[in-house]
């Protein structure tokens, strides 16, 4: 194990090891509770979908050891989980969204094999990239008061937003309890303060009657729900009438999110080159597109890296026996399966609004003084939670950016691949049905 870790070479022990593998997981297992609550929005049975997540987070994270030797875990994203099931499963289907996912993880394996992502990578304005991170924030946020039932919206012809009429019901204020408790234990830079909180406020709603104390330990332990119900049950056939551009957002997304998440957790550990690259980027990549592609076959949204690899690389993790570590606790989880019955959706509403905290600082770095990224950049993260939709949102901002560039009389800033996307975009529009 030491010499096919290279421990020695990376100046780390068996001990430091364990211990960042443990503190990953403890910082990203919210996923856990919080995955099955989106997807089973979109019509999924939440038990298959936590046994999915576990599954597909375990043994994508081992992957990724064993391809790479980095610290870096991987799961369900999210924001690409909001994205398959408020936009695609929403209109379509989830085993539609499924397919568009799979074909979304063949593609990413292409460009990463290719090299085409480095292409792309570079070809896209980075307000573009952050401004996508900030709106997927806001869109989370909104979901989180929405299933907590702090406000409540109303989709199609007669929507709207307000916010609850008695924010003291059980509901509602359990949600705020929860969201104070998390953001106290984030602000002690608590590990694993999103996953504490989920705990936390679940025991506080067993007390406010939300859900009944378990009786025993049948409650918290048990057997996993069977994938019988949403593996191998993508539609393959409807992603043909689907929209292009559905695919092109999952890929889009998973791009650009696995990428900064990279380069940011490889920085972190010291893993960069002299000219800011990672070396093995190929084969994170390739992880990520096994992950992907086998998440949809087994029943669970985009899988990508994830940024709480940090948390481990922080107290020492440097090589990929972190990420094994972190990947076996998710697969003992298995046995937890109970327990998701427990929590309610009150418990991970406050994750997601403190997920989309997290994410909307990306906006911190949008060049604001220069309207020509700030115009392109607004629209994208705007209308993300006003249209109720990812998708919509990067479209308006790969079209407004081009244009504004144009008028400005700043062309040389603007790629030609993003002219490209941003007629992919009007059609998007123009043609919705595909």
């Amino acid at each position: 194990m030491l010499k096919f870790f290279k421990l020695n070479e990376h100046n780390t022990n068996l001990r430091t090891e364990i211990i960042a593998g443990v503190t990953t997981f403890m910082t990203m297992a919210y996923i856990i509770f919080v995955n099955p609550e989106i997807l089973g929005d979109a019509g999924m049975p939440e038990g298959a979908v936590m046994t999915a997540t576990i599954l597909t987070a375990g043994f994508t994270t081992i992957i990724m050891a064993l391809l790479t030797n980095y610290p870096f875990a991987m799961a369900s994203g999210m924001g690409l989980n909001a994205f398959f099931a408020y936009t695609v499963a929403a209109q379509y289907d989830w085993q539609t969204a499924l397919g568009a996912v799979f074909l979304s993880g063949i593609v990413f394996g292409v460009l990463a094999l290719t090299g085409l992502i480095h292409f792309i990578d570079a070809a896209v304005p980075a307000t573009l990239k952050r401004a996508v991170a900030a709106g997927i924030g806001l869109f989370i946020a909104f979901i989180g008061l929405n299933n907590g039932e702090i406000i409540n919206f109303y989709n199609g012809d007669n929507g709207g937003i307000e916010l609850a009429e008695n924010l003291t019901a059980s509901a509602p204020l359990l949600t705020l309890i929860g969201l104070l408790i998390t953001a106290l234990l984030m602000a002690r830079r608590i590990k694993g303060a999103i996953l504490l909180g989920i705990l936390l406020t679940t025991i506080v709603g067993f007390f406010m009657g939300v859900r009944d104390f378990p009786t025993g330990w049948d409650d918290i332990f048990g057997m996993p729900a069977s994938l019988g119900p949403i593996a191998l049950q993508l539609d393959f056939a409807a992603i043909l009438t689907i929209p292009f551009f559905v695919i092109f957002s999952f890929i889009f997304v998973d791009v650009f999110d696995t990428m900064g998440t990279l380069l940011g957790t490889g920085a972190r550990a010291g893993f960069l080159d002299d000219k800011g690259r990672l070396p093995k980027v190929n084969r994170a990549m390739l992880a990520d597109a096994i992950g992907t592609t086998g998440g949809a076959l087994l029943g669970t949204s985009t899988v990508t890296t994830y940024v709480e690899s940090t948390a481990g690389i922080s107290v020492g993790g440097r090589t990929g026996l972190t990420s094994i570590v972190t990947g076996i606790l998710f697969l003992l989880t298995l046995f937890l399966a109970p327990m998701a019955g427990l929590v309610p959706s009150s418990a991970t509403a406050p994750a997601l609004i403190i997920v989309g905290v997290l994410m909307v600082g990306a906006v911190a770095k949008i060049d604001f003084e220069d309207f020509t990224e700030a115009f392109p950049a607004f629209l994208t993260i705007i209308f993300m939670p006003f249209a109720y939709s990812i998708a919509d949102g990067i479209a308006f901002g790969f079209i407004a950016y081009p244009v504004v560039k144009l008028v400005a009389g700043k062309t040389r800033e603007v790629h030609w691949l993003v002219y490209l996307l941003a007629v992919i975009s009007l059609i998007h529009f123009f043609y919705p049905a595909g």
